[in-house]
């Protein structure tokens, strides 16, 4: 057997172009799908970077969510982040607890995060894309299609989706910014969390005496959830809402822009859009990996996996693993890549991931019908992509048309 690996931090974001994920990941899932590897501090766990592998972990009820129990695959730039991120998670954070505790939460949220709810969401989707878009439209060109456009319809979205006032928002993206930023200090990232929780007290105290028939104040007056139970509910809800759905969005205009024969495939034929939404979510996985620790030793795909240790699953990995797709590498939008892992697999698949993908679905048709001749105003080259962020994606997208 040979040597566990060690993953270097910047083996991650290394590609080809910026739609390519790491040579690396093809490397190892070719030569081993389940792996040895060395974590940072020496701990010695398991990669999976094969499609089967990473599925059947995610559906297996005998490893942990649990970051506390997890040991670091990699040193993150920022300590303090590194510190934050694999302290135990405060009540109501479900997607980083284990049953009984996350089916609590999970049960509460699901009745009332329903696709048929998201769907009721469509006309104000499209209302607010609209508005967005008469807004650039107006401006004249060029414009950033991060600002104009990615980062505004889900923050707008979200706060319809929660009640959460307009006020709060630029508030939220300001210290939500300083504690994404690696370069931030540990005193910025402890202020920027402060600065995001303590939007929400108010606001929870508020809906108690005055509802206002949002998804929040249904959970606030319909529970029996503690006010910390809830701060930490709404606090992963608004923050899940925006960057990961602001990140596709950009990443499918840049996508489609530089794959034109595909974007003409959909203008002629818009029937593709849900092809198009699904092969967005499976091209464009992120470098980052999810991770599980055995409470047991399991085997999985002839591989001794003993309590204790931690896993991390290269989704990315997964999600261009030709045993799984076909020319995993092109972008196609008439495949059909149902199955792919973007939004988990089991009880932690991702409780807004029919939110994402209306999104997806109205946004990005609407941006190429208001703007037919929509194109990059700097090469493809210079286009500046967030390499050190925990979401991967373009920094700006400067358009012009």
């Amino acid at each position: 057997m040979k040597d566990p690996i060690r993953l270097p931090w910047k083996a991650r974001v290394t590609r080809p172009t910026p739609f390519d994920p790491p040579e690396i990941f093809a490397e190892l899932r070719d030569e081993r799908p389940l792996r040895p590897m060395t974590f940072a501090d020496g701990h010695t766990g398991w990669l999976a970077t094969g499609y089967d592998v990473v599925k059947a972990i995610l559906a297996d009820d005998r490893f942990s969510v649990r970051r506390e129990l997890a040991h670091p695959p990699v040193t993150m730039p920022n300590a303090a982040a590194q510190n934050m991120f694999y302290a135990p998670a405060p009540p109501g954070t479900f997607v980083r607890q284990d049953p009984p505790d996350h089916t609590r939460y999970r049960t509460l949220l699901a009745g009332r995060f329903t696709l048929r709810r998201m769907r009721r969401l469509e006309e104000r989707i499209t209302e607010v894309a609209g508005e967005r878009l008469h807004a650039m439209e107006a401006a004249g060109p060029p414009a950033d299609l991060v600002q104009a456009l990615a980062r505004p319809v889900p923050s707008l979205l979200i706060c319809d989706l929660l009640g959460i006032p307009d006020r709060d928002l630029a508030t939220f993206r300001q210290a939500g910014d300083i504690v994404l930023d690696p370069a931030s200090s540990p005193e910025q990232i402890q202020q920027g969390y402060a600065d995001m929780l303590g939007i929400f007290p108010p606001l929870i105290a508020g809906k108690r005496v005055h509802p206002t028939g949002d998804l929040y104040s249904d959970l606030i007056n319909g529970s029996d959830l503690t006010d910390q139970e809830l701060i930490s509910i709404g606090l992963l809800l608004f923050a899940a809402g925006n960057e990961t759905t602001s990140t596709m969005i950009a990443w499918g205009a840049f996508t489609l822009l530089e794959h034109p024969d595909r974007l003409q495939e959909l203008r002629r034929d818009p029937s593709l859009i849900d092809n198009t939404v699904e092969e967005l979510l499976r091209y464009l996985t992120g470098p980052g990996g999810m991770l599980r620790t055995a409470l047991e030793n399991v085997e999985i795909g002839g591989e001794l996996i003993r309590e204790g240790q931690t896993v991390e699953l290269l989704v990315g990995a997964a999600n261009h693993d030709p045993a799984r797709f076909q020319r995993p590498d092109a972008f196609d939008i008439t495949r059909s890549p149902r199955g792919h892992l973007t939004f988990g697999h089991g009880i932690h698949q991702c409780l807004g991931q029919q939110l994402a993908r209306v999104q997806l679905r109205i946004t990005l048709p609407a941006l190429f019908d208001r703007f037919p001749g929509l194109r990059l105003a700097v090469p493809a080259a210079e286009v500046p992509i967030r390499n050190d962020s925990n979401f991967y994606g373009v920094e700006r997208l400067p358009v012009t048309w």
